[in-house]
Parts: structure tokens; C-alpha cells; sequence
């Protein structure tokens, strides 16, 4: 099992099946049903920018998942000061293959990444729905700093 930089978006866009599933499952109104034609050339397009990173975990020479991140560099302002992060976009690993430690192998690479950057913080977001990923995260040690939240009209 490993893990490396890839720019396959016809692999990468396999792999966002599982992920986006759950989405359009647990949100159907905001959510569009898995097309891979159309992931297919939006990953295109996404690989091409240099400030993304995906990552393509194998096992057995067989895509197992991947992580799409990207290292953000906020500007210092009147209201706050200057820091980076690395902003995890998503997480997927295909379906039947979760709880075998393929998203820890995922996530400890995108700690070195980190740390390779010297940058001290990863951020992420989920939907609130999503308890798999809460529940992973949790492991992860991540904390709640912000909240987000909506009212429909």
C-alpha cells in the first residue's frame, strides 16, 4: 500500500464516486447524481491548478482512494494575521474498502505534506450529515474552531 502525487483525472474522478454518492444521497437538492463523464473533465481542468494536490492511494497496484487538498495562504489583515493551511477538499475511499486504515494511510501523508511546508495547521469541512466523516475526523484529532451554518426561506 501506498501513496503518491497524482494528475490522473480520469482515476482521481473514479475515485470521487463514493464521496460524491454520500453527497447526493444525504443532499439531494444540492447535490447532482455521480456522472463520471462530467467528474472526468472537471478533474481535468482541476489537476492543471498548482496550488491542488491530489493524492492517489494504491494497494496491490489498485486505486483504494485518494485526497484532493490544497495549501492555502491566508494574508495578514486589519482583522487578522498572515497564516497557511493545508484545506483538505475531500476524502474517498471506494466503497466496501473503508475501516481498513486506508484513510489514516491518506490522512499521515497529508501531515507530511504539511509539515514538509512548514505549516502547522490542516483544515477541513464535512456535512453535517456525513457521521463516517465525523466520526473518522474524531480519531484524526480534529477540533471544532468555527461553525457554519444556514436558515432556508
Amino acid at each position: 500500500m501506498y501513496v503518491s502525487q497524482s494528475r490522473d483525472h480520469e482515476v482521481i474522478a473514479k475515485l470521487n464516486q463514493n464521496v460524491h454518492n454520500l453527497h447526493a444521497k444525504l443532499y439531494p437538492k444540492y447535490f447532482k447524481e455521480y456522472n463520471y463523464n462530467a467528474m472526468k473533465e472537471a478533474f481535468k481542468n482541476l489537476v492543471e491548478n498548482n496550488n491542488l494536490v491530489f493524492l492517489v492511494l494504491k494497494d496491490h497496484e489498485v486505486p483504494i482512494g485518494y485526497a484532493w487538498i490544497e495549501i492555502k495562504n491566508y494574508p495578514e489583515s486589519i482583522f487578522k494575521n498572515e497564516y497557511k493551511s493545508v484545506y483538505v477538499h475531500q476524502l474517498s475511499i471506494v466503497e466496501g474498502q473503508t475501516h481498513k486504515g486506508y484513510g489514516k494511510k491518506l490522512m499521515n501523508e497529508v501531515y507530511d505534506i504539511a509539515k514538509k511546508n512548514d505549516i502547522d495547521l490542516i483544515e477541513l469541512d464535512y456535512w453535517y450529515e456525513n457521521m463516517a466523516a465525523k466520526e473518522f475526523y474524531k480519531k484524526q484529532n480534529f477540533k471544532k474552531y468555527r461553525e457554519f451554518a444556514f436558515r432556508q426561506l
